[in-house]
């Protein structure tokens, strides 16, 4: 739970760029892998990562050991520190993070049972109309497209909404009014029987 706490936290930070040159690189990578990921194969984008960073760290090897030979220093292998970390996974720590997932996957198979055996009819006819506007957003983007789209709002919208709060609000509250005014008038429009079962 405090993982999961700090993890949230750690977000919002990147996300209303409290430390802009973190939320900078996050954002470019995320926006890199994504863009690459469009134009490419998972299998591609996966291999030619893993290939750079090969790159990497072999030069940085070979550098560092001309240079050891060529001071005759012995400060021996450049990457010491980082293979004497403990990089496992204890067993209490997974088990915690499977715990918390199962946690949500429950949450969200309950929610989807109780959608699509339409234990409320009106939620069930909303999940219905996002579904039929889905339609439309996936005839014209695709998944990778999306997830672009969503990454850029993602960084940039956040900031925005720091800065106009005020006017954005007041936007929202209207079309809440507006949105819950049309279920209100939905609603009566039903019959007898199922609005009694909302009311309930």
């Amino acid at each position: 739970m405090i993982f999961t706490y700090s993890l949230c936290h750690a977000v919002i930070d990147l996300v209303h760029w409290r430390d802009p040159k973190k939320s900078g690189v996050v954002f470019g990578v995320s926006l890199l892998l994504l863009l690459s990921l469009a134009a490419f194969s998972v299998i591609s984008v996966v291999s030619y990562l893993l290939l750079a960073l090969l790159c990497v760290t072999i030069s940085f090897r070979i550098y560092k050991s001309v240079i050891q030979a060529v001071q005759k220093s012995n400060d021996g292998h450049p990457f010491k520190a980082l293979m004497e970390k403990d990089v496992t996974v204890p067993p209490e720590t997974f088990r915690k993070h499977v715990d918390v997932c199962l946690t949500h996957v429950n949450h969200v198979l309950k929610q989807m049972s109780r959608l699509f055996l339409v234990e409320d009819l009106v939620d069930s006819l909303k999940l219905a109309v996002v579904m039929w506007l889905l339609t439309y957003v996936g005839a014209v983007f695709n998944g990778i497209t999306i997830l672009i789209l969503a990454d850029i709002l993602l960084f940039s919208v956040p900031p925005i909404y720091e800065k106009n709060k005020t006017q954005i609000d007041r936007y929202i509250d209207v079309a809440r009014t507006q949105v819950n005014t049309t279920i209100a008038k939905l609603q009566e429009k039903l019959p007898g029987s199922l609005k009694r079962c909302k009311a309930e």
